[in-house]
């Protein structure tokens, strides 16, 4: 029995979890057992400190913890029914905690309180899992290890296979752990250091022997055509082809996306087993939960013509989901959840790279780090042997778990632009900075465009990371600088669903002091910017089949003539228009095009700050820092019009509420009665 705090439990999980080769993101559970007092008995107590369900090992905190008393846990084993009703021990996980338990206890909590061993670590290194997906892996482990290390033939997790493990330890005192057939490894020791340098001990070796006795290439040969494109045009072909891809991805529900050409990506789809080896999808349960029983895989060279592809990848598409429904009604039983959906999360296109897919981007992107983790994991097993999985039912009694759809049903409801990616020009700062700021606090991916790269990077990285937000500079002007905007949209999150044409300035003149450049720069920003960010995002939208949102901020200057701004109010006016005329052409794509009307926006306005402000101040006849109180007073509400009210407006118009509405103007003047619409 330990008498270390948990405190050295979270620094070791945290220690392990930082090194992609120890385990996976969100993969395994380590435990520390000890005494504390009973805050009602005030004698000392045993308990088990266990990573609960969820989390990280790499981010773990003791929040994270689930904490049990040990003589409950392990008087469990008295009432335990059988491997076939051992589902319902972990609902008597919640009869053993102490005190308020701290998190969820998880399926793998028997096996670290059953084990005789003060600390214990599970984990799912690349290594380890290549020799237990190894054809003759028990074979392998003695090779590699002795008897320091013993072979536990493949379950699924539960209480039953802490009860083999415990039985394992005891029957092998030399052991310092085991290899988990068709899953990961697991390893023990009096302290937590030691626990650690077991754990290290086993991946490490791991990696020697995989790497001195297997052979060069694996894979196999290159096919020719199949080698990756040169980096500018594969990058250029996964922009084209992400918005097409994430359609289909999201045909049972909206998926994001994201993007993986990393060398071991592109190198597993040159070779010539990679048919073979994808069919035979992952193993580790945390692999195939997140990718899937298989992946999709592109049959055609990446020199094939780009028409060929998504033509090839729509009837794959068709193909997969039978083939998906099949799987399921092959395993179903009566009692099984129903199917979730039957499109892949995992999409293969050899010369470009993998496209993984989730609910939202974090989901999307660990998806596809967990197929890197099961391109390694094949990599090593075909080094020393043949990849031979978990069979295919045991992976749908996993995916279809009751406990699973239990923890499923347990999420939080999502926000209300979650799944949506959303483009807001001239979001570096003023009305385009709160609307990008409002758009991803509703839940949206945003991507924020601007000509000032530093204002554009301060405001993505206050939404978020790279999870959240991106920052991209844009001059709305140059056709190849917005479709490289789009394109870094498809790039980070699979496409565009929600675009705001807020990009501006304002020069305030009369007529016979306006320049043909004044006249020229207002409209090339306003009205050809809009036009060209709305022409790519439009077909981006239409690719994905997925809908989409277009929202012009225009001006009340669009249907009341002010005094000495007639480039301004005719540019504005040309935007306006723009929205009539394009949602009535796009409606039949199902993108909806609207607009919103600013009165004067002086407070926090970029447009304002840089000129605009003290040219309308002269026109009025007011001092610039009273312009605002101005503009309010001449409203019928007598209320100032700021950026984050703009912003309502948006999300109000793509929020959900208003989803047969398109050719709207939304006037954010607080009354402005000669802007009345028509």
């Amino acid at each position: 029995m330990s008498d270390q705090t948990p405190g050295d439990l979270i620094a070791r999980s945290n220690r392990l979890g930082a090194d992609a080769r120890n385990t996976n993101y969100a993969g395994g559970n380590t435990s520390a057992k000890g005494t504390a007092t009973d805050p009602v008995t005030s004698e000392p107590t045993e308990l088990l400190w266990v990573k609960g369900s969820g989390g990280d090992l790499g981010t773990l905190t003791e929040a994270g913890l689930a904490v049990l008393r040990l003589d409950r846990l392990r008087s469990l084993v008295a009432v335990y029914p059988g491997v076939e009703r051992e589902d319902e021990m972990v609902a008597a996980f919640d009869y053993c905690l102490h005190g308020k338990g701290g998190a969820a206890p998880s399926i793998d909590t028997a096996m670290h309180g059953l084990v005789d061993a003060a600390h214990i670590d599970h984990l799912h290194p690349d290594s380890g899992i290549a020799l237990a997906t190894a054809a003759d892996g028990e074979a392998l482990t003695k090779e590699c290890f002795g008897d320091k290390v013993t072979w536990v033939d493949w379950r699924r997790p539960g209480f039953q296979l802490g009860l083999d493990i415990a039985e394992v330890k005891r029957n092998n005192p030399q052991a310092i752990g085991v290899i988990l057939g068709g899953h990961g490894i697991t390893a023990w020791g009096d302290t937590s250091d030691e626990c650690e340098r077991n754990s290290l001990e086993i991946i490490r070796t791991a990696e020697q022997f995989l790497a001195s006795h297997g052979k060069a290439e694996p894979f196999g040969a290159v096919v020719p055509g199949f080698e990756a494109l040169p980096e500018s045009e594969r990058r250029a072909r996964a922009a084209a082809l992400a918005p097409v891809v994430r359609g289909l991805a999201s045909t049972d529900a909206p998926q994001l996306g994201h993007f993986d050409d990393s060398d071991v990506v592109l190198e597993f789809l040159s070779r010539e087993k990679l048919q073979p080896l994808a069919e035979l999808g992952t193993s580790c349960p945390d692999h195939f939960l997140r990718t899937k029983v298989r992946p999709l895989v592109v049959d055609l060279p990446g020199t094939a013509p780009l028409e060929d592809v998504v033509t090839r990848l729509k009837e794959l598409h068709v193909a997969y989901r039978e083939e998906y429904a099949a799987y399921y009604d092959r395993h179903a039983t009566p009692e099984s959840p129903a199917m979730r959906g039957a499109d892949p999360a995992i999409v293969l296109v050899p010369g470009v790279g993998m496209f993984s897919f989730g609910k939202d981007k974090q989901t999307a992107r660990v998806a596809g780090e967990f197929y890197v983790n099961a391109i390694n994991v094949m990599r090593g097993a075909e080094a020393v042997s043949t990849y031979a999985p978990i069979a295919e039912s045991e992976k749908f009694r996993i995916e279809y778990w009751s406990l699973e759809e239990a923890k499923l049903q347990r999420m939080p409801k999502p926000k209300p632009l979650a799944g949506r990616v959303a483009l807001v020009t001239g979001a570096g700062s003023g009305i385009g900075k709160a609307i990008a700021e409002r758009l991803g606090a509703e839940g949206a991916c945003v991507v924020v465009a601007d000509l000032n790269a530093d204002g554009a990077r301060a405001v993505a990285e206050g939404i978020g990371t790279t999870d959240r937000a991106i920052s991209v500079v844009a001059d709305v002007t140059d056709a190849d600088a917005v479709q490289a905007a789009v394109d870094a949209a498809a790039l980070a999150f699979g496409g565009v669903d929600l675009v705001v044409n807020n990009a501006g300035l304002s020069i305030s003149k009369p007529l016979l002091e306006t320049t043909e450049k004044d006249w020229d720069l207002q409209h090339d920003v306003m009205a050809k910017g809009s036009f060209l960010v709305s022409r790519a995002v439009a077909k981006t939208m239409v690719e994905q089949g997925m809908g989409g949102d277009i929202v012009y901020i225009s001006s009340k200057n669009s249907v009341f003539a002010g005094p000495n701004n007639v480039a301004y109010g005719a540019a504005k006016a040309d935007q306006a228009h723009q929205v009539r005329l394009l949602a009535a052409e796009l409606g039949e794509h199902g993108i909806r095009v609207n607009g919103v009307n600013p009165d004067g926006v002086v407070r926090g306005s970029g447009i304002f700050a840089q000129g605009w402000g003290a040219q309308r101040a002269a026109v009025y006849g007011v001092e610039e820092k009273d312009l605002g109180a101005f503009y309010a007073q001449r409203t019928l509400l007598k209320r100032e019009v700021l950026p984050e009210h703009v912003a309502n407006a948006v999300f109000a118009l793509t929020g959900g509420d208003l989803t047969h509405t398109t050719g709207l103007h939304v006037p954010v003047d607080a009354g402005v009665a000669a802007g009345f619409l028509r």
